[in-house]
């Protein structure tokens, strides 16, 4: 088993704490103050389960290493793009909030358990679950709104906690710090419980 340094095991716990503290367990109430990029930027920092969720998929990237380490970060804001288009066509997507609070279960287990999977199939399951986060927010975009400057903060936000995602899982495996990364996985998987619980 790797051995990890207070310090490194100390900063991941902060980020953890300050993410789980986060007050709003859903970030789907309706924004009607969202309204162009910096808006948007905000968002996402705004609700734990997206928060948790765009944290994740860098974290599991990282420990899947090789082409899953741009592949899924980029595929992930893609296929959010596609999801809010379809919110925009009116295409009709059921159980979304159950989905979004599954999302953040599922990827807490994958980097609990350090699951590793074909890229295709990592592929798929960032893929599906993108598009529901994407869709959630395409159908509730304020009248009036900009959809191109919300969507692009949102956008950036979403690749700035991939990125971040990626620095920790990578700085942890250099540091032979693994184990706080399955840690995070552990306490990330319980809130997605938690949300889960809420969204029935």
């Amino acid at each position: 088993m790797p051995r990890f340094s207070a310090t490194t095991c100390g900063r991941a716990s902060a980020l953890l704490i300050a993410a789980c503290g986060i007050t709003s367990a859903f970030a789907h109430p309706g924004h009607p103050d969202a309204f162009g990029f910096n808006d948007g930027f905000a968002h996402p920092f705004s609700g734990i389960d997206h928060l948790l969720a765009m944290l994740a998929v860098g974290l599991w990237a990282a420990q899947n290493k090789r082409s899953a380490l741009w592949v899924l970060p980029l595929l992930f804001p893609l296929m959010m793009v596609a999801g809010a288009l379809l919110a925009f066509a009116g295409v009709s997507v059921p159980g979304v909030e159950t989905g979004i609070a599954a999302s953040v279960a599922v990827f807490g287990l994958l980097i609990a358990f350090a699951i590793r999977m074909p890229l295709w199939a990592s592929a798929a399951v960032v893929s599906v679950f993108a598009l529901l986060h994407g869709y959630a927010h395409g159908s509730e975009l304020p009248h009036g709104a900009s959809a191109l400057w919300y969507g692009a903060g949102f956008v950036a936000a979403t690749a700035l906690l991939h990125l971040l995602g990626l620095t920790i899982g990578l700085v942890a495996g250099q540091k032979m710090a693994a184990q706080v990364v399955r840690a995070g996985g552990i306490a990330i998987a319980a809130v997605g419980a938690y949300l889960l619980s809420g969204a029935f």
